[in-house]
């Protein structure tokens, strides 16, 4: 990222950083840091991460008080609807975030700039560096901005069958479910990933997808169908 658009970005999401490092580093894919394995190079992992949870709390705040005539049920949906990846790469490409971020030669011909899965790890990496530079308070700023209008007229589209699935289970007390990745492979410009998911430690469903999230999903709708089979057996 070129001075310039540091100023952008920062402007954009009006917020100035005390350590710019932790922006640009919140911009850098693994692949960009794999051609570059030099100390300031590491990638934006361990800040989407962080990110993640701190959207999670963030967004389950920020409903709290402005929803509150909303069930705890309509919220879950809600947050889950807000938060996925689909929404958050929309939000990414609202800010442009694809303009800035540092991408490896691979990824950046294999056209890394619009992917979604990494276009909503960049938006939750970004959250993270405005958090461990400013604290909370601008999190809540910029989070009040861009998802205010998205509580009073959610993006539609969006199916989380993770939560779909989980509401299932939870009709029947004592049930577990586990998340497990199995297996990744391919390029950092065109991985796949595939996850199973469990319930009481038998595997019920699988799933691949181009994200670890998108996989879980994948894994979910199919624990979400052979569920609806089972019980028409029954």
């Amino acid at each position: 990222m070129n001075e310039f658009q540091i100023k952008e970005l920062q402007n954009k999401i009006n917020y100035g950083f005390n350590d710019i490092d932790l922006l640009k580093k919140s911009m850098t894919h693994s692949s960009y840091a794999n051609e570059n394995p030099r100390e300031n190079d590491t990638s934006n992992e361990r800040l989407e991460f962080l990110g993640d949870s701190l959207l999670g709390m963030a967004v389950a705040l920020l409903m709290y008080d402005t929803l509150p005539g909303h069930t705890e049920g309509q919220m879950t949906k809600l947050r889950a609807t807000l938060v996925c990846e689909r929404n958050l790469a929309s939000l990414a490409f609202e800010l442009g975030l694809g303009e800035y971020l540092l991408l490896g030669r691979g990824e950046e011909n294999g056209g890394g700039r619009s992917r979604p899965s990494i276009l909503s790890d960049a938006f939750e990496a970004l959250i993270a560096a405005i958090y461990l530079d400013g604290g909370f308070e601008p999190v809540r700023q910029l989070i009040s901005k861009y998802f205010i209008p998205r509580m009073i007229d959610p993006p539609s589209g969006s199916t989380d069958y993770k939560t779909q699935l989980q509401e299932l289970i939870q009709k029947k007390p004592g049930q577990t479910l586990t998340y497990e990745l199995t297996r990744e492979q391919g390029p950092d410009h065109d991985k796949s990933f595939t996850v199973s998911v469990s319930l009481n430690g038998t595997v019920i469903g699988t799933g691949t997808g181009k994200s670890k999230k998108n996989a879980e999903q994948e894994a979910a709708n199919a624990a979400v169908g052979s569920l609806a089979d089972i019980n028409k057996k029954q």
